[in-house]
């Protein structure tokens, strides 16, 4: 009884984080969900303001996120960034994001990077199986990574990020003792490519990127049932130019797909001890099966691919405006809307926000805000 309820709280808390609107609650929905949706969460307010659109854009500081692989291409030799997410704030005031990161080039061919990411889920009130309150707890789910990058050409770069999750649902409490946080290891595997030209004797940029993240272990919350992670493949190109002495623009485009197992349909004609033949599956065997597995066949795979389109215009390299649309089929999510942003940077500090415009009515993350404070910490040293 436990496991069923804990898999179907982690599917709804999951179908929240993924933007799920009422739409998606139609019987054509088939929603991917997994364990640990947090980490699906870009916390890079300048990727938000292009509607997460980043794998393939200029390196920052917040590059750790999106593709480690662009750090190796960063000009600074140190830097660290702070940003923070209100989340669901159209349905509570206490979700949050908050995340920390560091960054320091090695020499001219390496550099090194780590990131913090803590999601709380504010206050729960949790209850016995006949409904009688125990206690109030706070939920949290955190991320800590460790990254290296690397020069493999001048116009080349990799990098492999290491990941620990846990995921604390309950706050250890559980009233048949049974249940405890989960715990998971991931790794992250990054490609950039980048290829200066000259476009109307102006200098300009085209791109290209790739970022698997979240290849990992399975997470389990009461040492039996165990459930995926949400590993993603992230595909994105981009190209930038320079219009003048003062003016700059750069646009991106990223495809976005989970390499986990496809939603299955229940038959209708199945009983209560219907069994999800996913369940069993190896992760290295979800993550090649992910691009074959859907029961809708190649029209279902094709709608589990979402885009984000962006751009970016900066003035004399230091006022940014962004903006940028995200597309998710109505059967995956239905997540649609528009974003925007701005970023301003001085001297040893840069300051970015964003702000997303849902396109789709009922969405939990209406309205929802981002901002990030990076300071540039070169002159340290």
């Amino acid at each position: 009884m436990k496991q069923i309820v804990v898999k179907v709280s982690l599917v709804a808390f999951a179908l929240f984080l993924n933007w799920g609107t009422l739409s998606a609650q139609s019987d054509r929905n088939n929603s991917i969900t997994t364990a640990a949706p947090f980490l699906t969460i870009n916390p890079d307010s300048r990727a938000a303001g292009m509607a997460d659109a980043g794998v393939a854009t200029s390196p920052d500081l917040n590059s750790q996120f999106l593709n480690p692989a662009k750090y190796a291409f960063m000009k600074e030799q140190m830097g660290v960034s702070v940003s923070f997410t209100p989340w669901l704030r159209k349905l509570v005031d206490d979700i949050n994001m908050s995340t920390a990161t560091f960054y320091y080039r090695l020499d001219k061919m390496q550099a090194v990077s780590a990131s913090l990411r803590y999601f709380s889920m504010g206050s729960i009130d949790f209850t016995d199986n006949s409904g009688k309150f125990q206690y109030s707890g706070k939920p949290n789910e955190f991320a800590i990574d460790a990254a290296y990058s690397r020069v493999l050409s001048d116009k080349f770069s990799g990098a492999v990020a290491f990941r620990y999750i846990r995921s604390d649902l309950t706050n250890g409490y559980s009233e048949s003792g049974d249940l405890k946080a989960g715990n998971a290891f991931a790794a992250d595997l990054g490609f950039y490519f980048k290829q200066p030209m000259r476009v109307n004797r102006n200098d300009a940029e085209f791109s290209a990127g790739i970022n698997i993240s979240n290849i990992g272990s399975k997470i389990s919350y009461d040492g039996v049932s165990k459930e995926f992670i949400p590993t993603n493949l992230k595909l994105g190109v981009g190209y930038a130019m320079e219009l003048d002495k003062y003016n700059s623009i750069a646009f991106a485009l990223d495809l976005n797909k989970l390499l986990v197992p496809s939603n299955q349909i229940k038959p209708d004609d199945a009983g209560d001890d219907w069994k999800d033949p996913n369940d069993d599956k190896s992760v290295p065997a979800a993550i090649f099966g992910s691009f074959n597995d859907a029961p809708g066949g190649f029209e279902q795979e094709l709608q589990e691919i979402s885009f984000s389109l962006g751009a970016e215009y900066w003035y004399n390299k230091q006022f940014a405006i962004r903006a940028g649309y995200f597309h998710e089929h109505e059967n995956q999510g239905n997540r649609k809307f528009a974003s925007a942003g701005f970023g301003l940077k001085f001297n040893i500090f840069t300051l970015d926000a964003s702000y997303i415009i849902p396109m789709v009515q009922n969405n939990p993350l209406a309205n929802t805000m981002r901002f990030s404070l990076s300071f540039d910490l070169s002159d340290m040293l």
